[in-house]
């Protein structure tokens, strides 16, 4: 920064023409962190000039958004709402001289056949930006260029530059595809007075064939993040490390954290590569940083608001709801993912008693059912041993392990772990076991036995 001494404001201003994804809300955050870093004050400028294509549910899915994410603004406001001023300083432009009404024909709906255009001073403009350093620019290929349609509809450049001249924005951190914007930009916040802004051009995210990251190429609003079971701290963790890191290894932070350790400066020139796969490890990590009661919390209610349980009547009890939450917190990335593996059928045994095929209950070559029949008998012997308050996980390997040592291990627990799931996959015999409590367990291995 020039001067550390200037009260910083910062803007984001997004169009309401569509649902923006996290590319476009990550730019949002790194002017709330620069800000915020900085004492500084934050805008959110809803650009809807543009009144075929803004949408007002588009407008509140961006209002959705942050305040799911936990992003905050200082001031809110409609460009639309500027239009008078606007309309001011286009005319002192005319009348200084800078722009002029053009008399060519152009082809417009309602027949309008004038336009104002900037007077180019044909000049290079040369701004350092925080991000590339200093960029020049020729402006003579620019000829003389539009900025409103008439009077009552100044564009893009004009609007912009005099929204932020007048809300006193002095940093502009954007998207590197606004950087051929700078220049215009720059030519008229020169005509109308206004102090030099300081410009920080981030670069772009992209999907992960290096092309412009958009929906099509897998990226999704963040409203459809929430729906999905992530949480808005691990999006906006992942968003942040997406071109800029601090420098060290650390990689899991609160937004409080963020706003301690970023340094606009660190941020990459070369585009970053968006990965669901790499979100939803940060998910993954965010949830596992959860205090055990809030955990225990959000997993039960998927649980039972899940379709299957409620269709199926199922019910869970809390000691074996206790006992289920490892194994669950093992397998999940999002809250989502509870519902899918309940819907794939992954936990069935926990609700009710399994349905055995026959051919898949023995070892691979095992096909003496005598023999498996006799390993679960005698499994049934052993854990008749231990007591129901000591039916832990240790206790039962304990009890089984030197058995299935001798008589092979596959051919002892693979049996076992089926009895007790009826899955080809599942969690280990021991862990199943702990799960299913003393009773359930041994009712499920003699419904085996019988079954045999």
């Amino acid at each position: 920064m020039s001067n550390s001494k200037q009260h910083i404001v910062t803007r984001f201003a997004p169009s309401p023409t569509g649902l923006f994804h996290v590319g476009s809300y990550r730019t949002a955050l790194f002017n709330y962190l620069f800000a915020k870093k900085h004492n500084g004050k934050l805008i959110l400028r809803i650009e809807d000039t543009d009144k075929e294509r803004s949408k007002k549910e588009f407008e509140e899915n961006i209002y959705e958004s942050f305040k799911w994410l936990g992003i905050t603004f200082n001031e809110t406001y409609r460009q639309s709402e500027q239009i008078a001023s606007h309309t001011k300083h286009l005319k002192q432009l005319i009348a200084d001289g800078y722009a002029y009404i053009s008399k060519e024909e152009i082809v417009k709906e309602g027949g309008r056949s004038e336009v104002i255009r900037f007077k180019n001073p044909n000049t290079t403009i040369t701004f350092t930006d925080l991000i590339r350093g200093d960029i020049s620019f020729d402006t003579t290929d620019l000829g003389d260029f539009v900025i409103a349609k008439s009077i009552e509809e100044p564009l893009f450049h004009l609007a912009v530059v005099v929204d932020d001249y007048e809300e006193g924005v002095t940093h502009i951190i954007r998207g590197e595809d606004h950087i051929s914007n700078t220049p215009r930009q720059i030519l008229i916040r020169r005509a109308l007075g206004a102090p030099e802004a300081i410009y920080a051009h981030i670069p772009l995210v992209l999907a992960p064939d290096r092309s412009k990251l958009s929906k099509r190429h897998g990226a999704k609003p963040v409203t459809e993040y929430k729906e999905r079971g992530f949480f808005p701290e691990a999006v906006l963790n992942y968003m942040a490390l997406l071109g800029w890191n601090p420098g060290t290894g650390q990689e899991i932070f609160s937004l409080a954290e963020l706003v301690e350790v970023f340094d606009i400066s660190k941020v990459q020139k070369g585009g970053a590569i968006f990965s669901e796969e790499k979100l939803r490890w940060f998910n993954r990590e965010h949830l596992r940083k959860l205090p055990l009661n809030e955990i225990k919390t959000e997993i039960l209610s998927q649980i039972k608001n899940n379709t299957e349980i409620i269709k199926n009547n199922w019910t869970i009890e809390n000691d074996v709801f206790d006992r289920l939450l490892p194994i669950i917190e093992e397998r999940i990335y999002t809250l989502h993912d509870v519902d899918t593996l309940i819907n794939e059928g992954d936990f069935d045994y926990v609700f009710t008693q399994p349905e055995y095929d026959i051919k898949k209950i023995h070892w691979k070559k095992e096909e003496d059912l005598t023999n498996t029949t006799h390993y679960l008998s005698e499994i049934v012997t052993k854990l008749n041993t231990i007591n129901s308050q000591s039916f832990t996980q240790t206790a039962i390997k304990e009890a089984l392990w030197s058995f299935a040592e001798e008589k092979g291990k596959g051919n002892v627990l693979w049996p076992m772990r089926y009895a007790l799931s009826g899955k080809d996959r599942s969690p280990d015999p021991f862990q199943l076991a702990e799960l299913l409590g003393k009773d359930e367990t041994l009712q499920r291995l003699q419904k085996a036995i019988q079954s045999l």
